[in-house]
């Protein structure tokens, strides 16, 4: 039997999955004082709608082998902008277009972006 993620647990998993189908732009928000959604936000783009649903399936996936859980899945159908609830970690895998109207680091500029350098691969 699996124990369950913590929050830390959950969004590094979320974070490893989005990195390995080379999504756009991965950053990281801490929600805790700003909102009552979620802990943390992960935000990131992808160039075509194929892409956002791969990246999400691959989140999806990688979390339920590690033991977490997946809330609700929204808009994987259309693929211009999806959200992933994993509980404290709320995924946003967007169209490069759909981040660049929405804006949402802009729109919750008081939360602090965590530093991913450890959990994203570079080339």
């Amino acid at each position: 039997m699996t124990t369950a993620l913590n929050v830390k647990e959950v969004l590094e998993t979320a974070i490893k999955a989005v990195d390995s189908k080379k999504a756009n732009h991965i950053v990281a928000l801490d929600m805790r004082q700003v909102s009552l959604m979620a802990d943390y936000f992960v935000i990131a783009d992808a160039a075509s709608n194929r892409q956002v649903q791969a990246i999400v399936t691959e989140v999806k996936d990688k979390v339920l082998a590690a033991g977490g859980q997946v809330k609700l899945i929204e808009g994987f159908q259309k693929a211009d902008w999806v959200l992933i609830d994993l509980g404290d970690v709320i995924v946003h895998i967007f169209s490069t277009e759909q981040r660049d109207f929405y804006n949402l680091e802009r729109l919750w500029h008081d939360a602090p972006y965590l530093d991913l350098t450890r959990l994203l691969v570079t080339d």
